[in-house]
């Protein structure tokens, strides 16, 4: 029971730890998204990420969260831009592909750069595509935060997103 108001209190309270903090976030389910960047040599780079968010409109502007040390944020450190590919519910094999770090994954996925893209455009597994320039970026413990400010958006055929949350992907429902 609580002092003030007498009912019972179910929330479990715990110090904050690594393993706490991920099984929250676990609850909270997200769309997933392919970060993508070329090299200086052109080389194409790209990892699965779910730490994504919109910032602001004007200028449209987006958030996403890196591991520190990836040669995905290299490449987007060294040539100042990317592409975020927002996955369709039937791209769940790219998702885990792109998670994965198998070295050979842009062999087994269709991508295309377009004129000006800020990195590969995947466009059978995305439903939407944001090529975008970084504003800034600081690191935050073993992460790397990039904002980026989105100069073009290339829309696909309209699809369900796909979706992850307690350790497993999952559809929006139909409406």
């Amino acid at each position: 029971m609580t002092e003030s108001t007498g009912t019972v209190d179910h929330m479990a309270r715990a110090a904050a730890t690594g393993e706490g903090f991920r099984a929250m976030m676990r609850g909270f389910p997200t769309g997933v998204a392919v970060v993508t960047a070329l090299d200086r040599d052109n080389r194409p780079w790209g990892m699965t990420c779910s730490s994504l968010c919109s910032v602001t409109l004007e200028p449209p502007t987006l958030l996403v969260c890196l591991r520190d040390g990836s040669p995905t944020l290299a490449a987007i450190l060294d040539r100042g831009e990317f592409a975020v590919n927002l996955l369709h519910a039937d791209a769940q094999g790219t998702a885990e592909l792109f998670a994965s770090g198998d070295r050979d994954r842009f062999d087994r996925v269709f991508w295309q750069l377009g004129g000006d893209g800020a990195g590969p455009h995947l466009r059978d597994d995305a439903r939407a595509v944001a090529d975008c320039r970084i504003r800034t970026s600081y690191p935050v413990g073993d992460h790397v935060v990039v904002l980026g400010e989105v100069y073009r958006v290339t829309h696909g055929p309209e699809r369900r997103p796909l979706l992850y949350g307690l350790r497993r992907y999952g559809v929006w429902p139909h409406t």
